[in-house]
């Protein structure tokens, strides 16, 4: 069920023949795309929207990049930073990029350790979108000293996929 006409039209709109009917057939639930959405009030109240895949079929990656993610720490309550950087291989759907948006927003007030921000983040895309093959790099900054790099993969990249690696330098201090 499509539940903006505009974003249905502009959807059917990318594909020609049957891939456009395939496009505007398919069930798509859209929440934020064209609306004024809030930031939500915590990654579970989050809605993170599918369309369908406009390429079905072809081995291609997807980049998203936060470099200004953050949380608070689970103890004392201070914020924490991270580049995050997630890549995926799209199975049916992708995910719509102003609901990723607003569902990484949401962990501005939400206390988590590094690991479990990360991986969370993967793993509710990896069960909601079911791509083809997910990885999420957490490059956080340092706090107390120590810089924490988290990394997760879904499993083997697919055959003939390009992965570029993430290029985000290790933190060096005032070196």
């Amino acid at each position: 069920m499509v539940r903006n006409g505009a974003a249905s039209a502009a959807f059917a709109g990318m594909a020609s023949g049957p891939r456009a009917n395939a496009l505007s057939d398919a069930a798509m639930s859209i929440t934020h795309l064209g609306q004024t959405s809030s930031l939500p009030a915590s990654p579970d109240a989050a809605t993170l929207d599918y369309v369908p895949n406009p390429r079905t079929g072809r081995a291609y990656l997807v980049r998203f990049t936060a470099p200004e993610f953050t949380s608070l720490c689970p103890v004392t309550g201070q914020p924490d930073f991270a580049h995050i950087v997630i890549d995926y291989a799209p199975g049916e759907t992708i995910v719509e990029s102003k609901s990723l948006k607003l569902f990484l927003g949401s962990f501005r007030n939400h206390a988590g350790f590094h690991e479990d921000v990360t991986v969370g983040i993967a793993e509710r895309l990896v069960q909601e979108m079911a791509p083809q093959w997910l990885r999420i790099g957490g490059y956080w900054y340092p706090r107390g000293g120590i810089p924490i790099d988290v990394f997760w993969q879904s499993g083997e990249p697919p055959v003939g996929l390009w992965v570029p690696p993430q290029d985000v330098p290790g933190y060096r201090g005032r070196g």
